[in-house]
Formats: structure tokens, C-alpha cells, sequence
């Protein structure tokens, strides 16, 4: 990336929901006003979650989201770039033993390839979208595999998957929509939890459409260190597979004053990435509460809570997080030109 060049600071609007609710016409007014709030503030654009429905109507689902990007256009925000957050379930599985069900869940990836172009035209779809997010395997006795048992259950999963993600990058392509598989650390989901378990599965996956978001929460809670994530990283991209940077805080809160490595982390990405990077906070809605162990108040948000004395708002995490962000980049774009 040439020196001076603007990086995309884009936010994710899991500060506000887990799901868009797109057949909602006022909730999509509410999110139109708060992307206005933040724009102003200087973000670049925003990610937006698309919530797995217990549904096989998928073409319902993809004409309501083609509704909600008319209303975004209808407000003036057609220029706004967006990416999406996508997540497979119990339901869509890739990984199923059973070719019924891996046949649904590449139908229900494909509706959000689909839907991903219609809001973001060519851009990135991303998340844990080979094994279903945040469902650990147990035995049909209900004992829960881990360590040893666990790793040799993936194997056989993770060739299972392949094809499915395969053809879906190929149907990504036709519609300029690039994949980008997330590891996710193993107090939220079994696998993958590494950007090697990920490098690892691809090698199966000719297509370099699919991906990898690399996030740093995921990084820091991993289990190996910076020499391994500096040679996963060059491995990334000489695969021409890293298509998006997450920032993320350990406990996926706040990022002002946060424990994340700022320099270990984006030292090595700066010189070697000139895509989006996504601030990604997970405010304490419903969706988030027991799957993330949320224990924090929530960051209330402006419009739709009461202010709460002591306790920032979802605007002040975001702008915080903005500066916090464009700082770190300005600090070390400083020190590599000494």
C-alpha cells in the first residue's frame, strides 16, 4: 500500500444487533440513523450481520434484504461501503455426514453470497462459515470431545466441508463477492480456531476466492505466538487468500485501553494489506449474552436506551474506538518511516 494512502476504518453493527430484521421498516430507520451518527463521526462504511433464519425460503430472505438496501439508498447511503457477517448453524452444517444436509447448508451460503452483493456489490462475506458457530460435537451419549478425540472428529469433518466450500467459491466469484473464512478461539466455537487450521483446509479449496479474516482477538486468545503468526500471515498472502482485518479486544468490548498488541499485531499487516480493517465491538445485546459469557454492562445505545450514569454509549465505544484505531496506524506508520 502506497505511504499516505487512506486505510478504510469500517465499523461492525454488532454494536446494535445480531440480526438487521430487514422486513422491519422501522428498525431499518433506526439503523439508518445510526449509520448517519457514526459516518459523521468518520467511519468508512460498516459490516453488517446476516442472521441465519430457521428457513429454507432463502429467496424470501435475499428479495427483504434487496428491500432494505433500497432503503439505504432511498437515504442517501448508496456510496457507503458494506461487508457482511455470515455464520453457519447446527441447521446449515457443511461438516454434516449427511449429503442432504451439506447440500442445505451450501443453498444457505450461496443466499448469502447472494445477499452479500446486493448490499455490498463487490466486497467481502465473512465469518465462521465452516463449522456451525459455537456448537461444540459430543458423542450420542453426550460426552463432549475434546484434545485428542477432538482433533481426530475434525478430520473427517473439515474433508466433508471442502467441496462445499469449494463450490461456493466458485459461486462467489461469478458475483465478485470474496470469502473470508474466520477462525474463531476455542472459547467460542471447536474449530477452526487457528489462521493455520484455516490455511490447512484451504489447501484443499483450489479457489483463492475463499479467504481468511484474520481478527486479533482470535490472535491473542490463540494458542501459538508472533513467530507463528508472522509465517501464518506470509503464507496468507502469498496465497492471495487475506481478505479482512478484524480488530477486536480480548473480551470483544471496548478497544480504548484495551490489552490488544498493537504493534506485534499490525506491524507485520500494515506493509502487506490495503483492504478494510473492521472495528468489531459485541455490545451486550440478547443475541451476544451466554454465547460470549458476556458479563459487562451494556453500552447503551443512543435512540433506542435510557443514558445510564457512569456507563458509555455505543456512539462513545465507537468513537473511542475510531480514534484509538487511527492512532495506533499514525504511531506506527511514524516508526517505519525513522
Amino acid at each position: 500500500m502506497d505511504k499516505g494512502a487512506k486505510r478504510e476504518i469500517l465499523l461492525s453493527l454488532f454494536m446494535f444487533t445480531a440480526d438487521l430484521r430487514p422486513n422491519d421498516r422501522a428498525y431499518t430507520q433506526t439503523l439508518i440513523d445510526h449509520i448517519k451518527a457514526l459516518l459523521a463521526m468518520g467511519y468508512d462504511g460498516f459490516d453488517l450481520p446476516i442472521a441465519a433464519q430457521q428457513t429454507g425460503d432463502h429467496k424470501a430472505e435475499i428479495e427483504s434484504y434487496a428491500r432494505f438496501r433500497q432503503a439505504l439508498d432511498a437515504a442517501g447511503l448508496e456510496p457507503v461501503r458494506f461487508t457482511t457477517n455470515v455464520g453457519t448453524t447446527r441447521t446449515f452444517d457443511p461438516t454434516s455426514p449427511f449429503r442432504e444436509q451439506r447440500e442445505g447448508a451450501l443453498a444457505y451460503l450461496k443466499s448469502r453470497v447472494d445477499i452479500t452483493s446486493i448490499l455490498g456489490g463487490k466486497t467481502v462475506m465473512a465469518g465462521p462459515i465452516v463449522f456451525p458457530y459455537g456448537v461444540f460435537p459430543t458423542l450420542d451419549s453426550g460426552t463432549p470431545l475434546w484434545s485428542d478425540a477432538l482433533q481426530d472428529w475434525l478430520e473427517s469433518r473439515y474433508e466433508l466441508a471442502r467441496p462445499i466450500i469449494e463450490e461456493l467459491a466458485n459461486y462467489a466469484e461469478k458475483k465478485a463477492v470474496k470469502l473470508a473464512i474466520e477462525p474463531v478461539d476455542h472459547w467460542e466455537t471447536p474449530a477452526p480456531n487457528m489462521v493455520s487450521d484455516v490455511l490447512g483446509f484451504l489447501e484443499g479449496v483450489a479457489s483463492s476466492q475463499a479467504g481468511l479474516t484474520i481478527d486479533s482477538a482470535h490472535v491473542l486468545l490463540g494458542s501459538s505466538g508472533p513467530a507463528a503468526f508472522q509465517a501464518d500471515l506470509r503464507a496468507t498472502v502469498a496465497q492471495r487468500r487475506l481478505n479482512y482485518i478484524h480488530i477486536s479486544a480480548p473480551d470483544r468490548g471496548a478497544l480504548k485501553d484495551s490489552w490488544i498488541p498493537w504493534e506485534s499485531f499490525l506491524t507485520p499487516i500494515l506493509p502487506v494489506y490495503d483492504g478494510p480493517f473492521l472495528i468489531e465491538v459485541f455490545n451486550a445485546v440478547p443475541a451476544f449474552l451466554s454465547g460470549l459469557h458476556l458479563t459487562r454492562r451494556k453500552f447503551w445505545i443512543p435512540g433506542e436506551d435510557q443514558p445510564v450514569a457512569g456507563v458509555s454509549s455505543a456512539y462513545d465505544v465507537a468513537r473511542d474506538g475510531l480514534e484509538t484505531v487511527r492512532e495506533e496506524f499514525a504511531k506506527l506508520e511514524y516508526l517505519s518511516a525513522l
